[in-house]
């Protein structure tokens, strides 16, 4: 018995200084996790990232100044990264800025001026419907509809950013041209309602261009991160080269039709980007704080998922050096108006015909014809809604012809297939019709086959019998 109690004893001290051992051990691990750096260390770390984003001071004590400002974001970047998260911190551009002066110089919105412009352009056009299905991943890079990161300095001209990237992003989809646009016209030219490098509202940036005729191109109106008097003799030479017709905004708070208008084209937003969190955001899905006080201006390019976590792909005009190489994935299907607030002022312009497309009917052949006819050349004829196209051509007259079941359609060159007129370029690779050279599986639809066409009166005829 006694032996018995001695082994039982010795087990349980066993299992105390076992336990004992494993929470020294994980308090270790967690202590040099959140070591604090030697003053040598980040000194070192300072003096590269001064050389990589090319920083120099030229005020007296300044460079010290700042080392001591980035001495204690460099803690607070460490402390952030050593819990469990999906998304990393890192030294920036922004890592000798307090909070403070990000915010005062990056993030100067008007937003209040907006509301009421929100309200009374809002649109349904892309309402998420029950039972809809929309793809999984999409990304208008791959699509070749993105230009590349803009910076746009210590000027607040994120607006004239986000509109220039939605534009670009309509342009090429709608004329398969990608053209990098001109924030700096809007910035010096929109100034009735716009303040320049101290903020802007994107209605009034849309509403300036359409008016405009068109905005200008970088590389004949360049960023100069300052706003300067509108170029008059370029400003009337050169400004319309790209147009848009419209644009609207999303309706509020909704993340279904944010995900159904970015499926379409790119999408500007308004979002919260004050927290420090944000501020030195590098790498992941940030899914950290942020409320709805919005105060800056991105683009939606994308969307996808990664480990199970939802998320947005958002262009920024911070530069390359920030974040994943200038942009920023956002945590995507959270509620209300979204993480910081994205599905709250999401807007979008509009070129050509955007509705989002549905399979036009083909009349069914058991549906009765129209009591008319289409004549073809020679002999042969076709129902009254629908086009005569050549199929077999050996010289003049057509010697053979088939029926497209649209009026006004293409006949595509394979002598099988016809595209409605809503969308005239076929496409005999996938015997596809699309909207625009450029191919969008959103503005495209299946080519129909032909139909035979008969002899003059046989239409008419079929439809007298089958009434």
């Amino acid at each position: 018995m006694a032996s018995s109690v001695f082994s039982a004893s010795i087990v349980f001290c066993f299992l105390v200084l076992l336990g004992l051992s494993l929470a020294a051990h994980a308090s270790a691990a967690a202590a040099g996790r959140s070591r604090q750096r030697t003053d040598g260390e980040v000194r070192a770390i300072y003096e590269s990232w001064l050389v990589k984003h090319g920083k120099r001071y030229s005020a007296l004590g300044e460079k010290e100044w700042r080392f001591q400002i980035f001495k204690d974001n460099l803690r607070f970047i460490d402390e952030h990264n050593s819990e469990n998260r999906t998304y990393r911190l890192g030294p920036n551009r922004f890592a000798d800025f307090t909070n403070e002066e990000y915010r005062s110089v990056y993030l100067a919105a008007k937003t209040g001026s907006r509301r009421s412009l929100l309200a009374s352009n809002r649109s349904s056009r892309y309402a998420s419907v029950d039972g809809e299905s929309l793809p999984d991943f999409l990304d208008w890079r791959e699509r070749g509809a993105v230009t590349p990161i803009k910076n746009q300095g210590s000027c607040g001209s994120y607006w004239a950013f986000s509109t220039v990237a939605a534009v670009e992003g309509i342009n090429h989809i709608v004329t398969g041209n990608l053209l990098s646009l001109s924030a700096q016209e809007l910035i010096d030219c929109e100034t009735l309602n716009n303040e320049g490098c101290n903020g802007g509202v994107l209605d009034f940036a849309y509403e300036f261009i359409i008016n405009n005729g068109g905005i200008d191109t970088d590389e004949d109106y360049p960023y100069r991160a300052a706003q300067g008097d509108c170029d008059d003799k370029l400003y009337l030479a050169k400004s319309k080269v790209v147009t848009i017709d419209s644009y609207e905004n999303i309706l509020e708070n909704d993340e279904k039709a944010l995900q159904k208008a970015v499926a379409h084209q790119p999408v500007s937003v308004a979002i919260e980007a004050s927290g420090m969190a944000f501020q030195f955001y590098e790498s992941g899905i940030f899914t950290g704080e942020c409320g709805t006080e919005l105060d800056h201006t991105v683009t939606v390019v994308g969307y996808g998922t990664e480990n199970g976590v939802d998320y947005w792909i958002l262009k920024n005009s911070w530069g390359a050096l920030w974040g994943e190489d200038g942009y920023i994935r956002l945590e995507r299907n959270v509620g209300g108006a979204g993480k910081c607030g994205i599905a709250a002022e999401a807007s979008y312009p509009i070129k050509g015909n955007p509705t989002p497309v549905t399979p036009i009917p083909i009349p069914a052949s058991s549906a009765p014809p129209p009591p008319s006819e289409n004549f073809c050349e020679g002999y042969f004829t076709c129902q009254e809604i629908s086009t005569c196209c050549c199929v077999s051509e050996a010289g003049k007259p057509c010697n053979s012809w088939a029926c497209c079941p649209y009026e006004n359609a293409t006949c595509c060159a394979d002598n099988q297939t016809c595209c409605p007129k809503e969308y005239p370029i076929c496409d005999l690779s996938t015997r596809s019709c699309l909207m625009s050279n450029w191919r969008n599986p959103f503005r495209q639809v299946m080519a129909a086959k032909h139909v035979e066409a008969k002899h003059r009166g046989a239409f008419v005829n079929e439809g007298r019998a089958r009434a």
